[in-house]
């Protein structure tokens, strides 16, 4: 029961599902949360692939007006939180400042250009790699990306305990007080599974684990640490990664 609630909880902070009910914010039940990331990243990512396979099969729309949908699906479905973050922490990265001010710039509440670029990148990016895919979809294309954002997910969650916190304060500090790396016992269980019944999978997390070790070692340097910014830019970024990668596969494996 804690585990579903857990779950909950972790559509109520990121999805924009409307969950109205009050949950418990203590410790168990955040530690229940941070093991139920990846299973809430595979419903978001099912939820892009049912969109998309009604969207081909039972709708006569262009592929440009199914992959735009499905663009503005990816964003509105987060309520565009993990957004925020990667504009905040493009900030201050290209501030090119030690890491105490870049934690300054992330805690101001207005955005800069760097962030306006950066995420002008980020969406663009997505959509000509959500546009090909969905121009030459098979059956192995909706399983892909279905895991890529439980894989980002799953990055995240890592992070989360295997890193440490910039500041003692925000959404980023509170999760991770909340529990240790024994937590993450069972995100194994999640790849063996995944892996084992769709095989194929194996290549985005191989890009999925290069994408931590990255993140592990840069966001130490250039912020000191974590910060629910930072998750959320890693979240972003990861996912980037993955699009690009079934994007590939299209070209290389399924043409």
């Amino acid at each position: 029961m804690k585990f579903i609630r857990g779950f909950l909880i972790g559509l109520q902070f990121f999805t924009a599902v409307p969950i109205k009910k009050q949950y418990p914010m203590d410790q168990e039940h955040l530690k229940r949360t941070i093991q139920a990331f990846p299973l809430l990243g595979l419903l978001q990512g099912m939820v892009y692939s049912l969109f998309l396979y009604t969207l081909l099969e039972y709708t006569p729309f262009s592929h440009v007006a199914v992959a735009f949908l499905l663009w503005l699906l990816t964003i509105v479905f987060t309520g565009g939180i993990h957004l925020d973050g990667w504009m905040d922490a493009s900030d201050a990265y290209f501030s090119y400042q030690d890491p105490e001010k870049r934690l300054e710039i992330m805690k101001d509440p207005r955005t800069g250009a760097f962030g306006v670029i950066s995420i002008i990148v980020l969406l663009s990016s997505r959509f000509l790699f959500i546009y090909e895919i969905t121009s030459n979809a098979h059956l192995v294309s909706f399983i892909l990306i279905s895991v890529i954002p439980l894989f980002s997910k799953m990055v995240m969650g890592v992070l989360l305990l295997s890193v440490r916190s910039a500041k003692r304060e925000g959404l980023g500090f509170m999760f991770q007080n909340a529990g240790s790396l024994k937590v993450l016992w069972i995100y194994p269980a999640y790849l063996l599974v995944s892996v084992i019944l769709f095989p194929i999978t194996g290549i985005l997390l191989t890009a999925a684990v290069c994408c931590y070790f990255l993140a592990q070692r840069k966001v130490l340097k250039w912020f000191g640490g974590i910060t629910g910014d930072v998750l959320g830019a890693t979240v972003e970024g990861t996912e980037l990664i993955l699009w690009m990668t079934v994007w590939l596969l299209h070209y290389i494996v399924m043409a």
